[in-house]
């Protein structure tokens, strides 16, 4: 069983930044990052591999980043030029799933999530 720990949400203005981060209580080859928008069904955002080989959403390509420190079991997702549909519960997810896995059913591990609000 793997914990994840999220921190790093709040409420910014259209542009602003901010970096999530996530602690993982073990090492999985597969972590990720979803976000719920209110009233609206959970997507992912982007999933990096333990060997660093990334994917995003094509609208979230160019402003966000997502790294991880395989030393600390920990990811990170880097959001830059944050627009108001970016608004959303952002969840980190663990799997060991070798491939690119969209589907939040492909994944074993969540934290618990946390809010990330950008107002215009």
């Amino acid at each position: 069983q793997v914990q994840l720990v999220e921190s790093g949400g709040g409420s910014v203005q259209a542009g602003d930044s901010l970096r999530l981060s996530c602690a993982a209580s073990g090492r999985t080859y597969r972590m990720a990052w979803f976000r719920q928008p209110p009233g609206k069904e959970r997507e992912l955002v982007t999933t990096i591999s333990i060997s660093g080989s990334t994917y995003y959403v094509d609208s979230v390509k160019g402003r966000f980043t997502i790294s991880r420190d395989n030393a600390k079991n920990t990811v990170y997702l880097q959001m830059n030029s944050l627009r108001p549909e970016d608004t959303a519960v952002y969840y980190c997810a663990a799997g060991s799933s070798i491939v690119i896995t969209t589907r939040a059913s492909g994944y074993d591990y969540w934290g618990q999530g946390t809010q990330v609000t950008v107002s215009s």
